[in-house]
């Protein structure tokens, strides 16, 4: 990992910062060939594939029942943990709920009322590796939204992880089946004779599946397409450099292709960053996958003539997560809208949004949230507007629709409110 100075990015180093790469296309074809597999041959082509892809020779597909058994055989303090984060996660998406208004405008009654989907897909990384924080950051919303039937995809293993099944339990789900990749994608969107169809797929993946998700989409809505992780640090010379590294390295042992930025106005510190990072580094257990994403072109330390030129990266750049280390953090805030979940101050690592802090990790990459948020309950409910006038409010009107109405060669519209005052 090397500081440069940020005036002095030449166009290829800039574009590497700011069109980062999900390698979705590169799959697209192939996937293809996997969703329509799975649409027209159903659990014949998801027990081929798990075999193909996973090594693993699937029985049942449905395992909804070994959640619950795995709850129960779990060691006690993963089992506080995954109840402890699940409470979080809750509390804070009940406060996203809508409410249903209505409104009286001079005779105009309206508002708007919402209502939840009936069946939600969420997939679920897994295999042999536990992630049971994507369980409950796609789960929990979900319920909490008031979805009747919220159904978890997740790689098959011989076993499957008990903590991931675990957390399926905990968070709720009601469906869990042992089918990964883009196949598992194409079993939520389109079912199968055991995987029931959704009406919306969500949730984390590798290009696999993210391509899988692109390939469904329009047939079942889904939350956003995603590439790999990425975290932006704007420090000032406040910063302590170990907590910074710390939040660098922690975001990289996700994905050598993690992208992995920090953005200061102070050389020394930058220089102090670097040191810190080599150093803790070479101390984790994920090392070979860490070096791999901090050597990339998208991961560096960056030296900034101001922290004015620092927010316009930060701004520019969008990312995922953003910490903001520096002494007037808020103030700092106030001037950046695009990122996807903001970490203030020193003692508030991407790490406790990550798992436990209550807010959802499942967040818009490669600068998506210049267009979208994260993951929420909002997800999860569709709006419906509703009105009622009066005779009144409608004459107060008629003359403003039956206008606009002839205008558009629409009579008939125009003739739906002249009916109503037709004598």
């Amino acid at each position: 990992m090397e500081v440069r100075e940020l005036a002095e990015l030449g166009p290829d180093a800039r574009r590497a910062f700011f069109e980062r790469d999900a390698g979705v296309a590169g799959v697209r074809s192939d996937v293809r060939d996997i969703v329509e597999r799975v649409r027209t041959e159903g659990d014949v082509a998801l027990r081929d594939f798990s075999r193909e892809f996973d090594d693993v020779e699937v029985g049942n597909i449905d395992v909804t029942s070994d959640a619950e058994r795995a709850y129960e055989k779990i060691d006690d303090d993963v089992r506080e943990a995954i109840e402890t984060a699940a409470a979080n996660i809750r509390e804070f998406h009940e406060r996203q709920v809508p409410e249903d208004w209505r409104e009286d405008f001079d005779g105009r009654e309206l508002g708007r009322r919402y209502r939840p989907l009936e069946r939600v897909g969420v997939y679920a990384p897994g295999g042999t590796a536990a992630y049971p924080s994507s369980v409950l950051m796609g789960v929990i919303p979900a319920k909490v939204a008031g979805v009747e039937h919220v159904a978890v995809a997740t790689p098959p293993a011989d076993p499957m992880n008990p903590v991931t099944l675990a957390a399926m339990h905990v968070a709720g789900a009601d469906a869990v089946y042992s089918v990964g990749g883009a196949q598992g994608i194409a079993a939520l969107a389109y079912g199968t004779e055991t995987v029931k169809a959704v009406q919306k797929v969500v949730g984390p993946g590798n290009k696999w599946v993210t391509a899988a998700k692109a390939e469904v989409r329009g047939d079942v809505d889904i939350d956003f397409l995603a590439g790999p992780s990425e975290v932006l640090v704007v420090a000032d010379e406040t910063a302590d450099p170990r907590f910074v590294a710390a939040d660098l390295v922690a975001q990289a042992e996700h994905d050598p292709n993690a992208s992995v930025v920090v953005v200061t106005d102070d050389a020394d510190l930058a220089e102090d960053i670097v040191a810190e990072v080599e150093r803790q580094a070479a101390e984790r257990e994920r090392t070979e996958t860490i070096e791999a994403a901090l050597a990339n072109d998208a991961s560096g330390v960056l030296v900034a003539r101001s922290m004015s030129e620092a927010v316009l990266f930060a701004e520019e750049y969008a990312a995922e997560h953003l910490s903001i280390q520096a002494d007037d953090d808020e103030a700092l805030l106030d001037r950046i809208d695009s990122a996807g979940s903001v970490f203030l101050g020193p003692y508030t690592p991407v790490a406790a949004g990550d798992y436990a802090s209550g807010t959802n990790h499942v967040l818009p990459t490669g600068a998506g949230a210049k267009r979208q948020g994260g993951l929420s309950v909002d997800h999860f409910v569709r709006s419906t507007t509703v009105q009622r006038l009066d005779r009144d409010a409608l004459a107060d009107l008629s003359e403003t629709i039956t206008t606009l109405a002839d205008a558009e060669g629409l009579d008939a519209h125009a003739q739906s409110v002249r009916e109503r005052f037709d004598e």
